[in-house]
């Protein structure tokens, strides 16, 4: 049994041992998006940003339930969407002004959460 144990063993290891590549179909670039949305920081009523700042624009971030299974539309998730699209002006702050839940059925969503804030530029933002 032993005897067997042994080369067996060998066999396993010598296996993994190898050159392998690793292909993905995630780019650096897609990466580099998806985590973009923690460089900007919010700041809502409780958080305000310091001066000097400069007001790029206005955005918003909108989700909406489809469908009557669909997990129901949220304000974390508008807000995330107003993050990412403040991001993609350039921004390094967003300052929340309103977010709002429709419960009521229309324009094709059961329910629709929308945030809408100004994107800003600061030199030095906050953590939060």
């Amino acid at each position: 049994m032993n005897k067997l144990l042994i080369p067996a063993l060998v066999i396993l290891l010598s296996a993994c041992a190898g050159e392998y590549k690793f292909n993905s179909n995630l780019s650096g670039e897609a990466i580099d998006d998806y985590f973009k949305v923690s460089d900007v920081t919010v700041y809502d009523k409780s958080l305000s940003p310091k001066p000097p700042y400069e007001i790029i624009g206005l955005v918003e971030g909108e989700t909406c339930q489809e469908q009557a299974n669909d997990a129901p539309a949220a304000i974390s998730e508008a807000r995330t969407l107003a993050r990412r699209a403040a991001a993609d002006k350039g921004a390094n702050g967003l300052i929340i002004k309103k977010c709002l839940v429709f419960e009521e059925q229309g324009q094709g969503c059961f329910s629709r959460a929308v945030c809408v804030g100004q994107a800003i530029k600061s030199p030095e933002t906050e953590q939060e």
